[in-house]
């Protein structure tokens, strides 16, 4: 079966993690990497189930991937969430996977993209597409996002993008 791990970076984010934790049940693992809050955070985090991780000055934000139990990485942030639509998309794409072994399982494409809805003053905007979940054996990055990689598979429904 695919498994997914989410990672988030975090820095006193207490007031808006947990809406983001909140959307992740697609996901088998949540992976918080905490740069170093001041606030309720890590707390928060903790209490939705989330394994929190401090991160350690000087590594680069996408080395944290390396420490997901699940190959299927998916990255967003803290002022995020996954909307209804793209939770039951993820869940379907999953199950599409279902009693086969991890060798045969997982699709032939290293990334899928989600589209992205913003909150504006002028209420909701949608913006292009980006890659959020990638196979941390096929694609590495260093920042706190993966890079965009052309030919991802653009799954229905939409990442919400909170204004912070």
């Amino acid at each position: 079966m695919l498994r997914i791990s989410a990672l988030l970076h975090t820095k006193n984010d207490a007031q808006r993690i947990g809406r983001a934790l909140d959307s992740l049940r697609p996901c088998d693992e949540v992976l918080v990497i905490d740069h170093d809050s001041e606030d309720e955070t890590a707390k928060i985090a903790r209490d939705h189930g989330a394994k929190v991780q401090k991160a350690v000055p000087g590594v680069e934000d996408g080395a944290y991937a390396m420490d997901a139990e699940h190959d299927w990485v998916l990255c967003i942030l803290p002022c995020e969430a996954l909307s209804e639509g793209l939770e039951a998309s993820l869940l379907s794409w999953k199950h599409q996977f279902d009693g086969k072994e991890e060798a045969e399982g997982p699709p032939k494409v290293p990334a899928l993209a989600f589209h992205v809805r913003r909150e504006t003053g002028r209420g909701w905007e949608a913006a292009p597409a980006q890659t959020r979940l990638v196979n941390r054996q096929v694609i590495n990055w260093t920042s706190g996002l993966p890079p965009e990689t052309n030919g991802s598979i653009v799954l229905p429904g939409d990442l919400l993008h909170f204004r912070t």
